[in-house]
């Protein structure tokens, strides 16, 4: 198994703390960035468009404010890239595709806002499937550019783990977080349904859609996540309650030793690669007594359906515009997905939302028992980019049920490209899988701190 720990870069939280000292200044950060973009961007093609002279002002602004004794947001002067399906009023937004080439939004989405307050600086915007969807984007693996990173957040992923930014805004309906970071061998998470505010995001389902992070450090997405958490009364899954403490629950030590779950026979476990298999099976050995094996309910197979279903009605719904209008840009690879959805009925639809609230309740009680489900965050390494972006099926369950996910770079597979392991948590419970992913890497690596 790999040290995802064992780099010398560092975090986010010690480059805020040096900014907050005077110790560094954003300006270098960005400075450096850009010049990590110049030198790796043609062979990852993770961004579609940065915008150096908007960056570089504001980042010497945030260092202005340093010198004058103004308050310092939570990521002053961090540089992050933002996902082209979100609203960005100073960059356009394509969402993927041609239809939307030059389309400039009046507002930022709320994650943006937040990134703001925070004191983050708007690097640009990075490449994301077409409609943040199935059709393969540009982007290539930066650990070997004859694969793919995954999608939908294609770029997102690849930038953070070619070191060109240190942070990065993805969004999942299905696996489109967890895979390409799985892929990419960084940390991506996506967080409980809800927490996040999906305003001024494209949306292709009103169920499925969240918000989620990237990162080289499992602490630092766990402050991204805190940052950009908060009610939203524009957005229908936002919900009015407090919210877990990411970064304060992955610091915290563990009461006792944590329960983690593994469920046999996943309806997809057949087709793990040889090295997804194996590694998991030392990983469940590391873990000793602190792992319980448990069939899967014979139900799991329905929620994959249960998901498609969700997903095919309302995508169908969200686009129709876009099909109807401008039939000659969508690709042939979106439009065939979206004539095969148009046989959804309401019935359908119905039959699977009633199925998903089932699911959901089932999960409340399991996760009294266990502190995180451990299960492979990728069917194996990244595929060539002709077989294109990965299966999603990895996220699928988790997703459709808003459970908070996060992928652990911890795996390799034969041709030595990363594969992820994932940690599954019950709804709300985001802090606790932290805290539980911190315990996981001490105990595979005392030196982790």
């Amino acid at each position: 198994m790999e040290n995802p720990e064992s780099t010398a870069v560092p975090t986010v939280r010690e480059s805020v703390r040096l900014i907050h000292e005077g110790a560094a200044t954003s300006e270098q950060l960005v400075r450096a960035c850009l010049d990590v973009i110049d030198a790796t961007e043609p062979g990852v093609g993770a961004w579609v468009s940065i915008d150096r002279e908007q960056a570089l002002d504001q980042a010497k602004k945030l260092d202005e404010s340093r010198r004058r004794g103004r308050p310092l947001g939570e990521l002053h002067g961090i540089p992050v890239g933002i996902k082209d399906n979100f609203d960005t009023a100073q960059l356009p937004t394509r969402r993927g595709t041609p239809i939307y080439v030059g389309r400039q939004p009046d507002a930022d989405c709320a994650v943006v806002e937040k990134l703001r307050e925070a004191g983050a600086v708007i690097l640009g915007k990075t490449v994301c499937t077409e409609f943040a969807w199935m059709h393969p984007s540009a982007t290539r693996n930066p650990h070997n550019a004859a694969h793919t990173p995954g999608g939908s957040s294609s770029g997102s992923a690849a930038a953070v783990a070619a070191g060109q930014v240190p942070l990065a805004v993805g969004s999942q309906t299905n696996g489109s977080v967890l895979r390409p970071a799985s892929y990419c061998g960084i940390y991506g998470f996506k967080p409980s349904a809800g927490i996040i505010s999906r305003r001024g995001v494209f949306e292709t389902s009103a169920t499925l859609d969240q918000v989620g992070v990237f990162a080289r450090d499992a602490g630092d997405a766990a402050l991204l996540a805190d940052v950009l958490g908060g009610y939203d009364a524009a957005d229908p899954m936002s919900y009015l309650a407090p919210r877990p403490k990411m970064l304060p629950g992955y610091l915290a030590e563990v009461p006792i030793e944590p329960n983690f779950a593994w469920i046999d026979e996943l309806p997809y476990a057949d087709r793990y690669s040889e090295a997804t298999r194996l590694g998991c099976e030392e990983l469940l050995d590391r873990l000793g007594a602190q792992v319980e094996r448990i069939p899967a309910p014979q139900s799991f197979a329905g929620l994959l359906e249960c998901h498609k279903v969700i997903y095919d009605y309302e995508i169908v719904r969200c686009l129709a515009s876009e099909y109807a209008d401008h039939r000659d840009l969508i690709s042939a690879t979106a439009a065939s997905a979206l004539e095969s959805a148009r046989s959804r009925t309401r019935e359908d639809y119905d039959a699977a939302l009633a199925t998903l609230e089932g699911a959901k309740a089932w999960f409340r009680q399991f996760f009294y028992d266990y502190d995180a489900i451990v299960t492979p965050a990728a069917l194996g390494e990244a595929p060539p980019l002709s077989d294109g972006t990965g299966d999603p099926v990895c996220s699928t369950i988790w997703t459709l049920c808003g459970l908070p996910c996060l992928a652990v770079p911890l795996l390799a597979g034969d041709g030595n490209l990363p594969i992820g392991v994932q940690l599954v948590a019950g709804h709300n419970e985001d802090d606790r899988l932290f805290r539980t992913t911190r315990w996981l890497l001490a105990n595979l690596n005392p030196d982790h701190a």
